[in-house]
């Protein structure tokens, strides 16, 4: 089996107001970075109101898509952080971020390919039930892994987040779900300040690895080694979602973690392994934050090169 590569020309269409970090070339520089690889390239699909609606109240859902204006800008933002914002074509390029996170499950549950890499945006790891913040609408790997567990009838699935920032998104509308182990390594202090290693959430199913800064790869490999590692084999998941922020990456202007492009490629090996001893070796990854544009398009391409290496 192989790699598929999910993307669509609609994720340039979510544009954002000039000097935002989360902007239209993000997407543009990895889609150039991935362009010669050997995967499987599928058009992610419109997402459903009902898939969305995994994680999200119906309401909620009406409320982005009355938000999208008809001209400008329109911040969505209610009561957090004033920087996610709609344009007036970002419907395709958020619904389309979804399915293809929906749409990578299924693939990769029903074997037609290995594992797979959903590069779209706007990310989702920061959006809580009813509350966009952190440039994000939907929790678009949370609703992959409930539908991993609602539709496909799994008994239990693992996230692992090595976003920079907080998978706080995740975290909330994940952790009431024993089924589901959410991992999430980042910077601490950092924006949004949450993520202690002391809160484990409800059913104790939440492992929060904070990093100090100016930590770097090796320390952080290690760290999974003997923390993440671990706790994959206590859950024994039957699939393994990641949130692939790179925004650890030394250059990147929003943090200060001191990783390197080949950090991302022995975090993938070191998951991608364990998918093998654990789960026939399925693994789904969605596209989280990164943003300084050269470092966010090396390191898509290490992650994915790695992915590649994981399905022969």
């Amino acid at each position: 089996m192989k790699t598929a590569l999910l993307t669509h020309a609609d994720g340039l269409l979510h544009v954002t107001p000039d000097g935002m970090p989360e902007q239209v070339a993000r997407l543009a520089y990895i889609q150039r970075a991935l362009a010669d690889l050997d995967v499987v390239r599928v058009d992610p699909p419109l997402a459903q109101d009902a898939h969305i609606a995994y994680c999200h109240p119906q309401t909620y859902i009406d409320y982005v898509r009355d938000s999208i204006p008809t001209d400008g800008f329109a911040g969505l933002d209610r009561e957090t952080d004033a920087e996610t914002f709609l344009s007036p074509t970002s419907y395709n390029a958020i619904w389309r971020a979804v399915g293809g996170a929906i749409k990578a499950v299924d693939m990769v549950l029903d074997e037609e390919v290995q594992n797979a890499f959903v590069a779209m945006r706007p990310p989702g790891h920061h959006a809580e039930q009813s509350l966009p913040m952190g440039f994000c609408v939907f929790g678009n790997i949370a609703i992959a892994a409930k539908h991993a567990l609602d539709h496909h009838g799994l008994d239990r699935v693992a996230i692992i987040d090595f976003d920079v920032h907080h998978g706080n998104g995740t975290q909330a509308l994940l952790q009431d779900d024993p089924r589901a182990l959410v991992i999430t390594s980042q910077q601490m202090p950092l924006w949004p300040g949450t993520g202690r290693a002391s809160d484990r959430g409800p059913h104790q199913t939440i492992l929060n690895i904070p990093f100090a800064p100016g930590t770097d790869g090796p320390h952080a490999v290690e760290t999974y080694r003997t923390q993440v590692i671990p706790a994959l084999i206590q859950h024994q998941p039957e699939l393994i979602l990641i949130s692939a922020g790179f925004d650890a990456h030394q250059d990147d202007p929003l943090a200060q973690l001191n990783w390197s492009v080949d950090t991302y490629t022995q975090l993938t090996d070191l998951i991608t392994q364990s998918a093998q001893t654990l789960c026939k070796g399925r693994v789904v990854s969605v596209l989280e934050g990164g943003y300084d544009l050269d470092a966010l398009a090396a390191c898509a391409r290490a992650h994915v090169q790695s992915l590649i290496k994981a399905a022969p």
